[in-house]
């Protein structure tokens, strides 16, 4: 028991270390609200602080975020999403868990505790060890009280031990396993007809006027022009910079130092080596090849080898090292040297080609130096400008005042979802254009390049259908498009009528290829597969259309699962440890909310809203 409950001591250290170093030690800042409302609610005697409740919140907004490098979502997406809910369930199972715990009486001894909270990083001081002001200090840059970390240590060790004695033993049913295997790995034989624009009996005519009317109306979005933002915005680079930077000498020096294996490169040499067990089949085979009696490659397929197995690749002296290094090297054209001692027993060593010591010198090499140099230089001076520009533009500079008093240029867009030149090459500029509000204060932000940038919105158009005679060419195109897979799914309709008549695809005058024993996934394009493990019986159709393709594919055979493929095993007991994990998780909340029930749950929405308000 105690193994397991040190286990779970340490994923709570890993969620907390989550939140202290993703986070950057960043706190909610939600104490009490002004000491009137400190619970969100309760299960039984256990209360749900409105500190832990955001906390969590929080977190879960940062996480998401983080996985999907993008702006963290707003409380009013996170509600739409259920990600909320998710957070407040959470929180409420955890509280029932916590006083089922105290009910029963269980709980962790300080002495564990302690152990655990001296073993967190960011409570150690510069010699390693456990520093009690860096604990302190940690805790309250998170707005946490020593008492209120190390009890959230306890409630979850205890909460975890609860966990395992309820799902401990778990194992997933045989049958269903093997139901899901059969499924997963089931192969299947497939004949297919592709058919193209090329298989049609006359090409699809020009469109009429009504059928482009037709077209545009039914497919309005495609001619809808998207929502444009209208931006003002200042920018400073590296490369805007770089004409009027002289390279730093003392730089560049050090750089070529950095990169000195890039200019200065010893002889290497293309090499083969052939291993023998000891010197006398050594020097057997080095008499052979000598007299003529057998090749070098000869010997080697001898030895069972390939000429793979034996290369070297381009080698330096004292990358083969020591007396055989000095063999190799002692040849002036390409040879064999041997036999010789190496590190890895006596061996003959095969040279296929001289590469010549190379050596650019500085003066050289900082041609190639200089553009790095330079932009190290502009990186370190747009960075020092940074505060200066903030400033300015703090005191009421507009962005047009910033591109006349410094070095920043000024620059308009169209930016749309779309836009992914100049500046809207940057994700940071598309990020804060997408998030950009009307009459926001500019602010100066980085670029991944080491530049900089500030932006306006000056105002939005919404997406605006463009008018039939502006898209007319495109309308046109999708017509025929559409008009070409229409035309194929019929001809490919009435081609399958006659296979489930009885005629043989192969009769059918067009060319038909086979597939055998094909996986999930493994027919191409994926429409095509999925199509294919949907049909339910041997000598099924269907046509599958695919852009402006289609196919048409019958089922010819269902097989078992390979039971000679080496990774069957693997999957099978992935499958068993996902079917165990999930009959677990289950059984773990019916008895959470067994919990809930026997206890009692009661919220409080209007602290609820309080700790939602906190977020906007």
């Amino acid at each position: 028991m105690s193994k397991s409950k040190g286990k779970q001591i340490s994923k709570t250290l890993v969620w907390l270390m989550l939140i202290f170093v993703v986070l950057g030690l960043g706190g909610f800042g939600v104490k009490n609200f002004g000491g009137r409302v400190e619970t969100i609610g309760s299960v039984g005697d256990t209360k749900i602080s409105t500190d832990t409740y955001a906390r969590a919140l929080q977190r879960e907004l940062r996480a998401r975020a983080a996985a999907t490098g993008g702006q963290t979502m707003s409380i009013a997406e996170a509600q739409s999403t259920g990600l909320v809910d998710a957070v407040r369930a959470q929180e409420i199972s955890n509280a029932a868990l916590d006083n089922e715990m105290a009910r029963i009486g269980v709980s962790v001894g300080d002495d564990q505790v302690a152990r655990e909270v001296m073993r967190i990083d960011a409570f150690k001081g510069p010699d390693g060890s456990f520093d009690r002001e860096a604990y302190r200090y940690t805790l309250s840059q998170n707005g946490l009280t020593e008492a209120q970390f190390e009890a959230s240590l306890r409630d979850e060790a205890a909460r975890s031990l609860l966990q395992t004695a309820v799902v401990a033993g778990l194992t997933a049913p045989q049958t269903y396993v093997d139901e899901l295997y059969g499924f997963i790995a089931e192969r299947r034989s497939v004949s297919l007809i592709h058919l193209t624009a090329e298989d049609l009996d006359a090409p699809v005519p020009d469109p009429t006027g009504d059928d482009l009317t037709a077209q545009y109306e039914a497919t309005p979005a495609a001619y809808t022009a998207p929502m444009t933002r209208r931006i003002t915005y200042a920018w400073l680079t590296p490369e805007m910079m770089a004409n009027r930077i002289e390279p730093d000498e003392e730089l560049l020096h050090q750089l070529y130092q950095e990169h000195i294996d890039e200019f200065v490169q010893p002889e290497k040499r293309l090499v083969e080596r052939l291993v023998f067990a000891d010197m006398t089949e050594a020097q057997a085979a080095w008499d052979k090849i000598a007299s003529g009696d057998e090749s070098f490659d000869n010997a080697v397929a001898a030895r069972g080898l390939s000429i793979d197995d034996i290369d070297l690749g381009d080698v330096s002296e004292v990358q083969i090292g020591g007396e055989a290094g000095q063999a190799v090297f002692a040849l002036t054209e390409p040879g064999l040297a041997g036999p010789v001692m190496s590190d890895l027993g006596p061996a003959i060593f095969r040279v296929n080609a001289i590469l010549a010591k190379q050596e650019i010198p500085f003066e050289e090499a900082r041609e190639t130096l200089a553009p790095e140099a330079v932009h190290d230089r502009a990186v370190r001076m747009i960075a020092d400008k940074m505060s200066e520009f903030d400033d300015l533009l703090a005191a009421g500079a507009t962005l047009e005042d910033l591109a006349r008093e410094t070095d920043m240029e000024l620059g308009e867009i169209d930016y749309t979802a779309d836009s992914d030149q100049g500046i809207a090459a940057y994700p940071d500029f598309r990020d804060a254009a997408d998030a950009a509000v009307e009459g926001d204060f500019p602010e100066v932000k980085e670029l991944d390049d080491g530049g900089i940038f500030a932006l306006r919105l000056d105002g939005e158009t919404p997406p605006t259908l463009r008018p039939l005679d502006e898209v007319r060419d495109q309308v046109a195109e999708d017509w025929r498009k559409a008009e070409t897979a229409r035309e194929l799914a019929a001809k490919a309709e009435a081609l399958k009528a006659r296979v489930e008549g009885g005629e043989d695809m192969a009769a059918l005058g067009l060319q038909v290829t086979s597939e055998s024993a094909l996986s999930r996934g493994g027919l191409m394009p994926q429409p095509l597969s999925d199509a294919l493990f949907s049909l339910g019986a041997e000598g099924d159709t269907a046509v599958v259309p695919a852009g402006d393709e289609v196919w048409l594919i019958r089922l010819d055979a269902i097989l078992p699962p390979d039971a000679t493929d080496p990774g069957a095993e693997a999957l099978r007991q992935s499958i068993a440890s996902q079917v165990s994990q999930g009959i677990a998780q289950d059984l773990y909340n019916s008895f959470a909310q067994a919990v809930i029930n026997a206890a009692g749950l009661s919220l409080d929405q209007a602290a609820i809203n309080a700790v939602h308000a906190q977020f906007r």
